[in-house]
């Protein structure tokens, strides 16, 4: 301060030895022209002593309030500071005085550049706070379901009391959270839109609207923001449940409708390319409601044309029912037949039919019990087919067997004539066949007793039990080997007799020989025997009768049978009895291949 004050003191006398000394020298020569006294003079002088002091005392005061109001600039400026540093959460600054020295004025200009750059700095950080917190207002007001949203960045209140890099950290992480909820909720809605647009297209509905009475902002066409709240997810899932129970409902309704259109075609035949026009329909049968996404397939046009061909299927139904019962009936018979199985009873056919004219009876049930039989006769068709080989090589074996024994009791079987190498080669062949009978009929004797345990029921072959016929053979062909055998020996002892007894030998037959020739007319066994009826092998020609061909045997059974073939109908399980309502008939339909 000495430095300083010292250039202003000499400033001073310099003053007062020009500028006042040449006033006050001037002064007195005018108290001295003017003749003033003393006591004047000396008035004046401290007068104007006192004024000078009043106004060096105003200087100084001035400056001292100049000084002070300096010293209160700092000390705002280093607490505003100091405020910013810790308001923005800075530890340092570079360029910040660390210990500041000079003048007021210097100190005051050594802090200047720091304090600018932190009001920038908090400027810049207030920018971000209200950026950041706008778009959390922003995105929080589109999850609220706001219709409009303004601009409220430039209004945002930013909390000036914490501005630092974690408190900014903290709404940016808030603000990344309400972005990946903004971006769930639009997939969440874009995926119920296409499940929308997808279940439309199957359903055959306009997807646009739709969706547009859910929420105008989510159709495309409209340019607004798409609406993600709460409510709108909700109706979109109500929606997406909506169509949903429809496309199950309409999978329904195709279903049944599929599964009657196949019956009907199944009940009346119909041909393929018939079926093909509703094929989609049918395809669905077998598909549930997740395996169906194909555009159109669940129209209500599919639906109304399928139920109208359902209609009217069931209108021809009527018409063509008796002609598909009875070419089930022929498809029955000839099954039946080709096996030499039990065939259904005439009169019992004719009775279903007069129910179904009737209307009686219901027709899909009655087509239902035909297939069924149809089935359970291919099922025990192909059960006797190994059997059915067999028997067909036993006859023709036995065929041989009949056709050898007349070859060899004919004596001109080994002259010279036309066609005889061939009847010599043939019983060369019957010879090896005939061989092979009796271990042929043994095991067709074990797979027929098989066959008959595990059905426990007889195997009827044109209803005559095959295995009785087989145990008929064997009895049949012992005994015509123990003729043989004593026709043998009785020609031997004739052959040593005297001539003239030959003639008593010949006279007198055996009994069994007698047995066996009675036996052969009678078609086999005592008519008593229901075997002997049905024979149709032709087994009652092992003895030395004329030949019959197995076609005529049949014939013989069938003569035989006509007197029992009202007993066979009262046995039989298709039997109808007058008085018997529709369902008992349906209920009894099951025929002879039932266990």
């Amino acid at each position: 301060m000495g430095s300083v004050q010292t250039p202003i003191g000499i400033r001073s006398s310099a003053l007062l030895e020009t500028s006042c000394g040449y006033l006050l020298q001037e002064l007195q020569m005018i108290w001295d022209e003017v003749g003033d006294d003393q006591f004047e003079r000396e008035k004046v002088l401290l007068d104007i002593e006192q004024e000078c002091l009043d106004v060096y005392r105003k200087k100084v005061d001035n400056a001292n309030i100049s000084r002070a109001q300096l010293h209160q600039e700092l000390a705002d400026s280093e607490a505003e500071f100091t405020h910013l540093l810790l308001l923005l959460d800075e530890r340092s600054l570079p360029g910040r005085p660390e210990k500041m020295t000079g003048t007021l004025k210097e100190q005051l200009e050594s802090i200047a550049p720091a304090l600018r750059e932190m009001r920038i700095r908090k400027e810049e950080r207030v920018k971000q706070f209200r950026a950041v917190q706008g778009q959390i207002q922003k995105i929080s007001a589109e999850i609220a379901g706001e219709s409009e949203y303004n601009d409220l960045s430039s209004n945002v209140l930013v909390n000036g009391n914490d501005l630092s890099l974690k408190k900014l950290e903290e709404h940016q992480n808030e603000l990344q959270r309400l972005q990946n909820e903004k971006i769930e909720r639009l997939q969440k809605v874009e995926s119920y839109i296409s499940m929308i647009r997808s279940l439309a297209a199957m359903l055959g509905t306009d997807s646009s609207l739709i969706i547009t009475k859910v929420h105008p902002s989510l159709n495309e066409l409209s340019g607004l923001s798409k609406n993600i709240s709460d409510s709108i997810l909700d109706k979109l899932g109500s929606t997406v449940r909506s169509l949903e129970a429809d496309k199950k409902a309409r999978l329904e309704k195709l279903h049944q409708l599929g599964k009657a259109l196949t019956n009907l075609w199944n009940l009346m035949d119909t041909p393929q390319k018939d079926r093909a026009r509703f094929s989609n329909v049918t395809a669905l049968i077998s598909l549930s409601s997740k395996d169906i996404s194909t555009p159109g397939s669940l129209t209500l046009d599919i639906i109304q044309q399928a139920e109208t061909e359902v209609r009217r299927l069931d209108q021809l139904k009527a018409s063509k029912m008796k002609e598909l019962f009875l070419r089930k009936q022929i498809d029955l018979e000839e099954i039946c037949k080709r096996s030499h199985m039990e065939i259904p009873s005439q009169l019992e056919m004719e009775s279903i039919l007069k129910l179904m004219n009737s209307g009686e009876i219901d027709h899909a049930d009655l087509l239902t019990s035909m297939n069924k039989q149809i089935t359970q006769a291919q099922e025990e068709a192909s059960s006797r087919k190994a059997i059915m080989e067999k028997v067909e090589k036993w006859i023709l074996a036995r065929d041989e067997e009949l056709w050898l024994e007349e070859y060899s009791r004919d004596d001109n079987r080994y002259s010279v004539s036309r066609g005889a190498h061939k009847n010599l080669r043939r019983a060369e062949r019957a010879r090896v066949m005939v061989n092979k009978i009796p271990a042929l009929v043994d095991m067709l004797m074990a797979k027929t007793k098989s066959w008959e345990e595990e059905r426990n029921k007889p195997f009827l072959y044109d209803e005559v039990p095959l295995f009785a016929m087989l145990e008929e053979y064997n009895l049949l062909r012992k005994e015509r080997d123990e003729e043989k055998q004593r026709q043998r020996e009785l020609k031997k002892v004739q052959n040593q007799v005297p001539v003239g007894q030959e003639n008593l030998f010949v006279l007198r037959p055996s009994s069994s020989s007698k047995r066996l020739s009675d036996r052969s007319l009678n078609g086999g066994f005592n008519n008593a025997t229901p075997v002997n009826k049905k024979s149709s092998l032709g087994i009652q020609q092992l003895g030395p009768t004329p030949i019959n061909t197995p076609q005529q045997s049949i014939s013989f059974l069938k003569e035989s049978k006509k007197e029992d073939h009202r007993k066979i109908l009262s046995r039989s399980r298709f039997a109808f009895h007058p008085g018997d309502d529709s369902t008992s008939v349906v209920s009894s339909f099951s025929g002879p291949f039932s266990p």
